[in-house]
């Protein structure tokens, strides 16, 4: 909304960081009686403390400080401007990385430190992707308003991607004292609601939204009351959100046959062969297998390689899934989820002294303390069988 008044992108983004930082340090021991409101003041204030800087602005400036200050402290509904902003940071002028990058910073609100876990690049590489693509809005002259139409379809893949990214970090914390981020799984959810609203017609929009909903309909079960993870073959299925299942299966009911099946789509068809099982022991992982292997033919990536791994181990045994994640250390060599996975495998193989290697790497490699209580448990257990 900062920016739909005011303009300058970058000037505004910044100044809301800055809100945010500072509702970090007062809140606890000052809450505000609108959080939104003060939000807006806050920003503002930063706002106008920029411009006063720059002389060359000084027109700019006057008219932010003539502004009604009973504006920001308003509760009256406004039209959501979160998806404008979106397209917005999907500039065709901005490379693909740099687009998802900065969108995940500006609207997801995400630390660089948790879009750079999420790209697997280094924190300084990050941090200056998102800078140059600050930079990229505003040579390019952007303006703040919904781009038209054609530009819109070119963009959206960009979008469901950043939404993509959004839902994963809440769904599994890169770092971090709690497994779930709660408040990112549900503004992803809100998001892509609206986001299938506006285009309904965009089969892989839905195909998001029905994988986002089966996924997080899992959530009360996923950790035990201290916040230690549950492993899906552990969880209490009586504690999955049955309401989420059922709009997520008519979702994508709705849009499997119209088309060929896009990533999304096929995510979702797993996630509801998962759901719609009673028990671990009767999930159909054959399906679960063929839905992997036209996934990694229609979007081929190490994740997908390495969640196909897992199920080449339940149909033919933990040897062949582990045959497969022996070309994935390059591309994910950084991240705790090879090795995790690979102390899983061996553990089924009955392979405990590398399983207990595997689990100790990947406790040693995740930044989320949820995830390495969970791993030295794990380590814990095998050393005791071992005994």
């Amino acid at each position: 909304m900062l920016a739909r008044k005011h303009g300058q992108f970058d000037a505004c983004e910044d100044a809301v960081q800055e809100a945010l930082l500072e509702a970090a340090l007062r809140w606890p021991t000052e809450p505000p009686r609108d959080p939104k409101a003060w939000l807006m003041a806050v920003a503002s204030r930063r706002l106008v403390d920029f411009y006063r800087s720059e002389n060359a602005r000084r027109a700019r400036e006057e008219r932010v400080m003539a502004m009604d200050a009973d504006f920001y402290y308003s509760s009256a509904p406004e039209a959501d401007d979160t998806l404008t902003l979106m397209f917005l940071c999907c500039h065709p002028a901005l490379s693909a990385p740099s687009q998802l990058a900065l969108t995940l910073r500006a609207v997801g609100g995400l630390t660089t430190a948790e879009i750079a876990s999420a790209f697997l690049v280094p924190e300084a590489t990050m941090g200056q992707r998102i800078s140059r693509a600050k930079q990229g809005i505003q040579k390019a002259g952007a303006t703040f308003s919904m781009p038209p139409a054609s530009e819109r379809k070119a963009r959206l893949g960009v979008v469901l991607h950043v939404l993509y990214l959004i839902f994963n970090e809440g769904y599994a914390a890169s770092s971090g004292a709690s497994l779930q981020r709660e408040e990112l799984t549900t503004e992803a959810i809100r998001l892509a609601r609206l986001l299938v609203a506006a285009a309904p017609s965009e089969l892989e929009a839905t195909g998001l939204l029905a994988l986002m909903l089966l996924t997080d309909s899992r959530r009360a079960a996923r950790t035990m009351a201290d916040g230690t993870p549950v492993p899906l073959a552990e969880q209490d299925r009586t504690l999955w959100n049955r309401a989420q299942i059922e709009e997520g299966i008519a979702l994508l009911s709705s849009v499997l046959g119209r088309g060929a099946a896009g990533p999304y789509q096929l995510q979702a068809a797993i996630a509801a062969v998962h759901a719609e099982a009673q028990s671990d022991a009767g999930t159909d992982w054959p399906q679960i297998l063929a839905l992997y292997t036209v996934l990694e033919a229609v979007a081929p990536s190490p994740v997908v390689t390495l969640n196909r791994a897992v199920a080449v181990a339940m149909v033919k045994g933990p040897a062949a899934g582990l045959e497969l994640l022996a070309g994935l250390d390059a591309a994910l060599g950084r991240s705790h989820r090879l090795d995790a996975v690979r102390g899983h495998l061996y553990e089924m193989a009955g392979s405990l002294p590398e399983a207990r290697a595997a689990f100790l790497a990947a406790a040693k490699k995740t930044n989320s303390l949820q995830e390495r209580r969970y791993l030295m448990g794990k380590v814990a257990k095998l050393d005791s069988t071992g005994s």
